[in-house]
């Protein structure tokens, strides 16, 4: 009787053991189900709303080289240009693409301005997924070095002496933000000029040094060479006070000139996906640029190159963009540019 007890207490224990460990595997196969995120599972189309050599197209580029440089996606990210229309052939290239996992787009701040200027391509950009914001860009006002002007004094009398016909400048695309911060000149100054436009800030940065144009508000990473090279002269910079460091920090603000508050303009770097974006998808993506955001490379671009950081993702940029797009409506509807 005692050995019939035993061998049934072993064989007990032996299923106990043997369902225990195929509750363990069945666990450990749940687990790794779980940590089998979405990746992939070919190139990726990295879509740029610009030309090519303007800073949006520089940026897309410096991000694609972090992120094969440091292996952070196992297929490439292969940047695209598609700047027709103000970037309306990326807009809505993106849009007919709504639950495609391989796709994202780098925006600039036509990503408010088209959609309002052109509502025909069906564009609303509160549909896209965001991915990230990963900076803010700044403008500056520049001149070619063999001028004599040297300050913002001297550049609305020059500019009121040549007449609105004889000025030059030159700016990406008609209603985007060159041409905006433009806007903002001549209300400010009460001064008017021939706005020249041209498909990428690269372009308009060479028109000026090869005097085909006579002044610009490129972002900083498009005369940085040849502001270094002693070509450019920065006059001002359409920052707050104390926004920017480094070199670019030396430039001073309209503000710190006396001109006031309003002389401010930030062009936004960010980073969104397709419509209808899986929420596994949209999270491969935003882990791929928050360690973007994290490197040393990225921190360094933002120096070098007169960014302002800025980290952002989820509702939170999806409520940036919106009450920027706003902004950019009253900004529009002053430069009758729509009703």
């Amino acid at each position: 009787m005692a050995d019939l007890k035993l061998r049934f207490s072993r064989r007990a224990w032996l299923l106990g053991l043997a369902a225990g460990v195929a509750a363990g595997t069945g666990m450990m196969a749940t687990s790794q189900d779980a940590l089998a995120a979405w990746k992939p599972k070919k190139p990726v189309e990295f879509v740029i709303m610009a030309g090519k050599g303007g800073g949006a197209d520089r940026l897309a580029r410096f991000i694609q080289g972090i992120i094969e440089k440091h292996n952070y996606s196992s297929k490439p990210f292969v940047p695209i240009n598609k700047g027709g229309g103000s970037g309306a052939e990326a807009l809505r290239y993106v849009k007919d693409k709504a639950g495609d996992p391989h796709v994202i787009m780098a925006t600039l701040n036509s990503y408010y301005t088209t959609p309002l200027r052109n509502p025909g391509i069906g564009v609303d950009i509160a549909k896209f997924t965001p991915i990230a914001r990963l900076a803010e860009d700044t403008f500056q006002l520049w001149v070619h070095s063999d001028t004599k002007i040297k300050t913002v004094d001297d550049y609305v009398k020059a500019v009121k002496e040549a007449g609105p016909q004889a000025w030059r400048m030159g700016g990406t695309g008609k209603g985007q933000e060159d041409s905006l911060v433009t806007g903002m000149l001549e209300k400010k100054f009460g001064i008017k000029m021939t706005y020249v436009p041209f498909k990428g800030g690269g372009t308009v940065a060479k028109q000026l040094i090869g005097k085909h144009i006579n002044s610009t508000v490129n972002n900083p990473s498009e005369q940085a060479g040849f502001w270094d090279a002693g070509k450019s002269r920065a006059l001002a910079s359409f920052t707050p006070k104390g926004k920017l460091s480094g070199k670019f920090g030396n430039i001073p603000t309209f503000e710190e000139l006396g001109y006031g508050k309003d002389m401010v303009y930030y062009m936004q770097r960010s980073v969104v996906a397709p419509p209808k974006t899986k929420a596994d998808v949209q999270a491969f993506y935003v882990g791929v640029f928050e360690k973007v955001y994290k490197s040393n490379e990225w921190q360094d671009y933002l120096k070098k190159k007169g960014l302002i950081p800025g980290w952002l993702t989820g509702k939170e940029l999806t409520a940036y963009f919106t009450k920027e797009r706003e902004a950019h409506r009253k900004l529009l509807k002053a430069a009758g540019e729509i009703k």
